[in-house]
């Protein structure tokens, strides 16, 4: 046996303790999204149902609501996502190539606003959406998501394109190309990857905001998934909880497809950087 392959029996011996228990709630989740309501409850418990009851899915979809809390969901995230990226390219751009006085002082207090929790704002947020006319309306999450992700997409950034060689950008402007063409032409494309992992951990963090929801939304058409699945929960004299794994599965599934389709990208962006 090779020593790599002693390495890999010995870090699967470690790490698998750990996935077993990363992996359970999954495992519960997936199993009671697909039991039968009189099975949930039976003890002993089981694992595997008598038959999979794929009707919950249907049952919560008409329901619930859920196709609108879906579609309002990605609209609010994308919406989001694509507002905190604009803002914060040209801001990593600015921090990665020009030179001003606290631009240290700027950069850490970037790195300050991301151990405050949206919760800790809360009440001050709501108080200028109300100020602004915009309680109760999906504008107010998607400025507030692009505000709370800007200063993580700005650092993202501007951290590879410090590593984009300033030579290729100095090419580009004796061609004649402006810094916003060079921002444009030069740096985007060669920083694609990077993007990616910004706008993928960007869009994830607006698919899983409750909190400032909770707090801005009051009309049922315009819940976002994470509210539409509480109200399953907390407002129910009920719990059905056939029908609330259901719904917790099927809000991975966006998430997951978008991991699915940008994992090439995502590896590529998360390890360029590391040497320049």
């Amino acid at each position: 046996m090779t020593a790599y392959a002693k390495r890999s029996i010995l870090y699967w011996l470690l790490l698998g303790p750990f996935a077993i228990v990363a992996l359970f709630p999954y495992a519960v989740m997936l199993s009671t999204a697909v039991k039968p309501g009189d099975e949930i409850f039976v003890f002993p418990p089981t694992w595997v149902p008598s038959r999979l009851a794929f009707e919950n899915f249907v049952e919560m979809w008409t329901a619930t609501g859920f196709g609108q809390a879906l579609l309002n969901s990605v609209l609010i995230s994308l919406a989001g996502t694509i507002i905190s990226l604009l803002v914060a390219i040209p801001a990593a751009y600015a921090m990665a190539r020009l030179r001003w006085h606290g631009q240290g002082i700027y950069r850490q207090f970037l790195l300050v606003t991301q151990m405050l929790s949206p919760i800790v704002l809360v009440i001050g947020i709501f108080r200028l959406m109300a100020a602004m006319g915009l309680v109760d309306s999906q504008w107010a999450l998607i400025l507030g998501y692009a505000a709370f992700n800007l200063a993580f997409a700005t650092w993202m950034m501007s951290s590879y394109f410090k590593t984009i060689p300033k030579e290729i950008e100095e090419a580009a402007w004796i061609d004649g190309a402006t810094r916003f063409q060079s921002l444009m032409r030069v740096f985007l494309p060669m920083a694609l990857p990077a993007l990616a992992v910004t706008a993928i951990f960007t869009f994830i963090n607006c698919w899983n905001e409750f909190v400032l929801a909770l707090t801005i939304l009051r009309s049922n058409e315009k819940y976002t998934l994470t509210l539409q699945i509480f109200t399953l929960v907390g407002g129910a004299y009920k719990i059905n909880w056939h029908h609330v794994m259901a719904a917790t599965f099927a809000a991975t599934v966006p998430v997951a497809v978008v991991f699915a389709l940008m994992q090439r990208a995502l590896v590529k962006g998360l390890s360029l950087g590391s040497v320049k």
